[in-house]
């Protein structure tokens, strides 16, 4: 159990070795590149959680003031 913890955690050393295994396998050039394409990526998920947040508030208000014309 302890050792399945302790996989999820990385110190300095494991990331200076990632930071130079990138670096090697996609080089200086590409690195932006991939950063670019992954900050469009992270965008437009946060673009699709807020639209699915605004139809789950808009349905909401529809439904409270359904209910609240039924009580009058």
């Amino acid at each position: 159990m302890i050792d399945m913890v302790m996989l999820g955690i990385l110190g300095w050393p494991e990331l200076l070795a990632l930071a130079v295994l990138v670096l090697l396998l996609f080089g200086g050039r590409k690195i932006p590149e991939l950063m670019k394409g992954l900050g469009k990526g992270i965008r437009s998920f946060k673009d699709g959680v807020n639209g699915i947040e605004k139809d789950i508030d808009a349905k909401e208000s529809d439904s409270s003031s359904k209910s609240s014309e039924n009580k009058d």
